[in-house]
């Protein structure tokens, strides 16, 4: 059973508009569930179309494998937990990148393909090597990635002289085999096309390599973007209209969501491709000498401070996350709320692993949307705010940030919490944050430390809020 060209064209069109509204919806968290299922039905109409479209055979072994497919990601997104969510989106990266370069090759030694003369060979040629190598470094990067925030690969940024230089020469190796690889006659150019697809594998890793910190979040955020190209390359190669567009759609967006995110860590989101940003010294000088004592506090004392407190901000982070903190901290915003309390909670656009982490574990924990406010409308509020709890954030409460030339995240926005009359951090211990710097903010007269699980923690701050 097939359709016909004409319809096939409808549902593609169909499915494409259906994932422009999936992109619109998930621009708020109000509408995020309905964009989630207005891009599982345009996929699943993508699907159909494809499989039953004409000149496609094999679909028992297409719908088989489908059916495989789908049962594995289905066990994966039961099993995964929300703090292992940046991992999975960084490997199903890899996949994507992977899936262009195996069209790619299957495209170049496709016969029918050679058929093709004068411009349209020439253009097609091109299509396969360009597709390889952003699917290469797409495969390779993402798996640093999913490397480095899973804890299998060093977090730190390896740094070594002239790396900017080698990823020159390799590129422009890549152009020349490229120009090589076109010459060649029928499927001559495989070898050319093999070693482009090493060295750019090659290139992938060491781009990743060179980020570290807590700059993670943008690079998952451009590799999503490289995906979103990878899969519009693959587009072209296959003459698949839906893929190209849907490709394009990816790739744009998440090249739109790393500017914004690179934004709020002032960094170049041109550097960002080139890798190894924000290692580089942000100005020479001494780093600036942390000045004060660290002092803490128990449960019962916190929950004591936050009866007085008429204006409250919790500032989350990863550590909230590992302890799966969320669902305690809403039913204590719940009963500070019904005391007649202002609560709100601050989001920094890159706290987590992954942008939009915050948000997505406090709609989990049904959070209302109204008091979840961005860095840009918290701040401002901070010097008429009695309380500020920090449950398990670090680099984007940081003072550093503001003042401290010599830091690596010197002119990174942060959540100005150390403006507020009371800081209370909570923390397991006195570990740097994931950028690895130290943080003034547990040393200010202002704020106190209060160690141990957040979870637990916030569950005997209830108690005592209650008692």
């Amino acid at each position: 059973m097939f359709i016909a060209k004409e319809i096939q064209t409808a549902a593609y069109l169909f499915a494409s508009i259906l994932f422009i509204l999936s992109l619109g919806g998930l621009s708020s968290q109000e509408s995020a569930k309905r964009g989630v299922l207005y891009g599982i039905v345009g996929m699943i109409v993508a699907i159909i179309a494809t499989v039953l479209g004409e000149g496609v055979s094999g679909q028992v072994y297409i719908i088989v494998a489908i059916a495989i497919a789908s049962a594995i990601g289905l066990m994966l997104a039961r099993k995964v937990e929300m703090t292992a969510m940046p991992q999975l989106v960084a490997i199903l990266h890899s996949f994507v990148g992977l899936a262009a370069v195996l069209v790619g090759f299957g495209s170049y030694l496709d016969p029918h393909t050679h058929t093709l003369t004068g411009a349209a060979h020439s253009i097609h040629l091109w299509e396969v090597f360009i597709g390889v190598f952003i699917g290469a470094i797409t495969f390779t990067g993402s798996i640093i990635a999913w490397g480095k925030l899973e804890g299998k690969v060093r977090s730190k940024a390896l740094m070594y002289p002239g790396r900017h230089a080698v990823n020159i020469v390799l590129m422009i190796t890549c152009v020349v085999l490229g120009v090589l690889y076109a010459q060649q006659e029928g499927t001559g150019g495989m070898l050319h096309l093999g070693i482009m697809t090493a060295i750019a594998c090659f290139i992938g890793i060491m781009l990743v390599m060179a980020i570290g910190g807590g700059d993670m979040p943008v690079v998952v955020s451009m590799l999503n973007s490289y995906s979103g190209w990878a899969a519009s390359a693959a587009g072209f190669m296959l003459g698949n209209d839906l893929l190209i567009v849907t490709g394009a759609l990816v790739g744009s967006s998440g090249a739109i969501l790393s500017i914004h995110m690179c934004h709020a860590m002032n960094r170049s989101f041109f550097s960002v491709i080139l890798g190894g940003f924000g290692n580089a010294p942000a100005s020479k000088g001494e780093a600036k000498v942390i000045e004060g004592e660290v002092t803490a506090l128990n449960h019962e004392e916190v929950a004591g401070l936050l009866k007085e407190a008429k204006s409250v901000v919790i500032v989350p982070g990863y550590g909230m996350a590992v302890a799966k903190a969320q669902y305690p901290i809403y039913d204590m915003v719940q009963y500070m709320r019904k005391a007649g309390k202002n609560v709100r909670f601050a989001i920094h656009p890159v706290a987590g692993r992954l942008p939009g982490h915050m948000n997505v574990l406090l709609a989990e924990a049904n959070v209302p949307y109204d008091i979840v406010m961005e860095m840009d409308e918290i701040n401002d509020d901070m010097p008429d705010t009695d309380v500020v709890m920090v449950i398990g954030a670090n680099d984007v409460v940081n003072p550093s940030a503001k003042d401290d030339p010599a830091s690596s995240i010197y002119g990174m926005p942060v959540i100005e919490a150390w403006k507020a009359e009371k800081v209370i951090i909570m923390k397991r211990s006195m570990s740097a944050g994931y950028s690895g710097e130290d943080n003034p903010l547990f040393y200010k007269s202002n704020s106190e430390m209060l160690y141990g699980d957040a979870k637990d923690s916030v569950e005997k701050i209830l108690s005592f809020l209650k008692a």
